[in-house]
């Protein structure tokens, strides 16, 4: 779940920053090539501190490393996570993301100079901007700057329906999912928000990501991370088939026994009938389980200059578009893989990272307090500054949750850690990988 960095998260977090990675070049290109080697130094152990006049960290920032490409968004998913669990974030981590805002209600990935106001080179990121009013939605009490910040990338829609990271760039399926997600936080409902040029949905624009039955059979169901060079894209498949459910980054945990069993698009005729957003995030759980399954219940990405590896970040995207299609025995192999493989991925990457793995358990009905071993809560809260305090009876209901649920992970399952992090890259790249072909 990492996000663009403008340019520089998946799943977003590296998640929804799949398709950061490349933006994150292309902008550091234009920056200068000194600022290159910053598009893959997110919370990563070998990232240098951010400069600024002082050369420290802002007050109330997660994460010790350099948030240019990130900041934004590993502090919207810290103080997210933090919230879904009962946590009361610190009022200054809080207030660092208020500052963040430019007068026009966008977000940029860091402003080391808040009191400095966004100019036309400010470099604004819609994924920015929909993970901060997800979080400030969620903390009440922001509405002036959550309602600037949705008019602002109302403002930005592409005619298609969708977004992209860049104002302007045609639109990808990470983008649009995020802006979905953050749309039904912020109360506007996404079907009602239609472009000024054809009055286009953000679903609408989302489908056209949709692979059907026109493509080989493997790859039917699955996103595709934009329309030019279109291909199968997990990352982009589990950002898809949570937003075409008008759902964010914190899906609700199904309480009961229901669980909906995942059907692959199905090409009758060779013609895929049912069109709608339900529809395509249901054909794009197929195509995840199929991908799980087949790589041993974990996703895979390629980072560059290296061969294929488990990427953890994708995988807690996935199921968390599991849970939210109400899918919760297809959820339980990779929730399960996670708790066994993710916590050194998440000691590396830092705060979004936690903040991942605490949205995956919550979707599940699963304890963050205990997941393989690692207390994720504890481990998030100590990346930013001390939380003002917590909610009582909200943690008691999430392990509640997870008692009822038929074939949860064993919250004292203990387990060792098996993943080898790829040197360098950090977390941004991780989570939303929009060029990796899955």
């Amino acid at each position: 779940m990492a996000p663009m960095a403008q340019q520089a998260p998946s799943t977003h977090p590296v998640a929804f920053l799949a398709h950061r990675a490349a933006m994150a070049l292309a902008a550091a290109a234009v920056l200068g090539g000194a600022a290159a080697p910053a598009a893959y130094a997110v919370d990563g152990a070998d990232a240098a501190p951010a400069a600024g006049s002082t050369g420290k960290l802002p007050e109330g920032l997660y994460g010790t490393k350099d948030p240019q490409y990130d900041g934004v968004w590993r502090q919207s998913l810290a103080l997210l996570a933090q919230h879904t669990v009962g946590v009361r974030p610190a009022t200054s981590a809080v207030r660092w993301l208020v500052g963040q805002q430019c007068a026009d209600g966008a977000f940029t990935a860091f402003r080391a100079e808040p009191g400095k106001p966004c100019d036309a080179k400010t470099m604004r990121d819609t994924n920015q901007t929909a993970a901060a009013v997800q979080a400030l939605a969620a903390l009440g009490g922001h509405d002036e700057t959550v309602q600037k910040a949705v008019h602002w990338l109302k403002s930005v829609q592409n005619d298609d329906g969708g977004w992209s990271s860049m104002a302007g760039s045609p639109s990808d399926a990470n983008s649009t999912s995020v802006v979905i997600g953050a749309l039904a936080a912020a109360g506007a409902k996404p079907e009602s928000v239609t472009s000024k040029k054809g009055g286009r949905t953000p679903y609408d624009g989302l489908l056209t990501f949709r692979l059907g039955c026109d493509v080989k059979e493997g790859e039917r169901g699955a996103f595709t991370f934009q329309l030019k060079g279109a291909a199968a894209n997990a990352d982009a498949t589990a950002a898809a088939a949570t937003g075409a459910l008008g759902k964010g980054f914190v899906v609700a945990p199904a309480g009961g026994a229901a669980d909906t069993p995942v059907k692959p698009l199905s090409c009758k005729d060779g013609k895929s009938g049912d069109r709608s957003p339900a529809a395509a995030a249901e054909g794009g759980a197929g195509y995840l389980v199929a991908q799980l399954d087949k790589n041993g219940h974990h996703l895979l990405s390629a980072m560059p200059g290296q061969g294929k590896q488990p990427d953890v970040g994708n995988t807690a995207d996935a199921v968390v578009a599991l849970a939210a299609g109400g899918h919760r025995s297809a959820a339980q192999q990779p929730l399960k893989w996670l708790a066994k493989n993710a916590s050194a991925w998440a000691r590396q990457n830092g705060p979004a990272a936690y903040a991942q793995l605490v949205l995956a358990a919550h979707a599940t009905g699963t304890d963050p307090r205990s997941f393989g071993g690692t207390d994720l809560v504890t481990a998030l809260n100590a990346t930013g500054p001390e939380p003002a305090g917590t909610t009582p009876g909200k943690d008691a209901r999430a392990a509640d949750a997870a008692e009822d649920s038929d074939g949860g992970v064993n919250v004292w399952w203990v387990v060792g850690v098996g993943l080898a992090v790829g040197a360098g890259i950090g977390f941004l790249l991780s989570g939303r990988r929009k060029k990796n072909d899955l």
